[in-house]
Parts: structure tokens; sequence; C-alpha cells
């Protein structure tokens, strides 16, 4: 059965860079590419961004089962030290990632982690 986890993580930008960007480079690690039919094969998932100054703050919400979840965490954090992601419009957002780390799921992602789990 799955369970609901967070991943983390702070990346340098540009100004004017696509906050999109990373997390559809997450998709694409998750799911073999951002534009995809639902489910999402292997964990289905949300990514919130919130720019700070130079900083995107991401939080990847995403449910899978335990025994894959250190998988998932692997996949992530190599979408993010990847660094780039092209849109389908060919712009290229590149990024560099400060950290990533384990988070929890906060009261207020109780609902949306409930609607993944049952994906």
């Amino acid at each position: 059965m799955r369970e609901a986890f967070v991943q983390e993580a702070i990346l340098v930008v540009d100004a004017g860079a696509d906050e999109r960007a990373p997390g559809a480079a997450v998709t694409v690690a998750l799911c073999g590419h951002w534009d995809h039919p639902p489910p999402c094969p292997l964990a289905p998932h949300h990514t919130r961004a919130e720019r700070v100054g130079a900083e995107l703050r991401l939080r990847v919400l995403f449910a899978t089962d335990p025994r894959d979840e250190p998988e998932v965490r692997r996949r992530i954090e190599q979408a993010l030290r990847g660094g780039s992601s092209t849109g389908p419009d060919g712009v290229e957002t590149r990024w560099r990632l400060r950290t990533t780390r384990p988070g929890r799921v906060t009261p207020s992602e109780a609902r949306h982690a409930a609607r993944l789990i049952q994906t």
C-alpha cells in the first residue's frame, strides 16, 4: 500500500528562470515525460516551488510503496542534480542544486497526500 512522502530541495536559479522547470525534470525522472496520461507509474506526485530571492524552494509530495521510497528519492535528487530542463518551447532553464533532504507531510498537505495515495 502506498504512503505519502516529501522531498525538499533548494535550488539556485537566475532571475526570470521558469520556476516550473525543476518540477518538469522531476516528472520526467519519475514518469518518463513531463506530459503523460495519468496515473504516474511509480509515484503520483506534486511539486510546489516558491521563489525566495535567488533561491527556488521545492517540495515534492509523492505517494509510493515504502519499498520504492529510496528509488523515488534517488530519481528526484538525480533530476535536480541534472541542473537543467528544456520546455516545450525549446527554452532551457538552468539551476544549481544547493540542498535536498527528506521532509514531512504537513497538515495542510494531508488531503492532497491522501488523493495521491489513492491515485
